[in-house]
């Protein structure tokens, strides 16, 4: 059981049979009473933001989660399909659930499914992963303004910003966390 003088930026606690995680916190003591813990929790299974204020003799429940290695194997109707390569147990989430990762995801890829008390609620994807140009405008010459960039279509059907000296068929490094174009691939 986790107390208020226990809340930190990043911890997992439930409240109302749901899991929070604190995305931020301040802790302040006014002159006379109980010191006050203003947090920002962010509900892990919705993503639905709230402020809320706990005096220091409240008390909270460690959220029961579980970091499960998976692979991503196609998405359909039902969702993205997700197997555990270890005991081979498919689950599915939902296009809510998976969020902005979903215009990261290509198949094949392993990615780690967070379970609350047993049920998928959503993925975590590598920091950077690297995608196909599947279209690219050819660059112009002589365009080359210093910060100047051009829409590119990776191979997820994605959209991002990148220079342009980028072509058709090079391969990316891609910042999973802003969505942005890190570097070129050699291979």
């Amino acid at each position: 059981m986790y107390t208020a003088s226990d809340l930190r930026k990043g911890l997992k606690i439930v409240l109302d049979g749901q899991p929070y995680i604190v995305s931020d916190f301040e802790f302040s003591k006014p002159g006379k009473g109980q010191a006050l813990y203003r947090c920002k929790l962010k509900n892990m299974v919705t993503g639905y933001t709230m402020d809320r204020t706990y005096r220091s003799g409240d008390k909270f429940e460690p959220a029961n989660l579980d970091e499960v290695r998976m692979q991503f194997l196609y998405k359909d109707a039902e969702g993205f399909h997700f197997m555990d390569t270890v005991k081979f147990d498919q689950v599915a989430l939902s296009e809510e659930q998976v969020g902005d990762a979903k215009n990261f995801l290509k198949e094949n890829m392993e990615v780690d499914v967070l379970f609350f008390d047993g049920n998928p609620i959503s993925i975590s994807l590598p920091i950077f992963v690297e995608l196909l140009v599947t279209w690219a405008e050819p660059g112009i010459k002589g365009d080359t303004a210093t910060g100047a960039t051009k829409p590119v279509t990776l191979e997820t059907g994605h959209v991002i910003q990148v220079p342009l000296f980028i072509e058709q068929g090079e391969i990316l490094k891609i910042d999973t966390r802003t969505g942005q174009y890190v570097e070129r691939v050699k291979k």
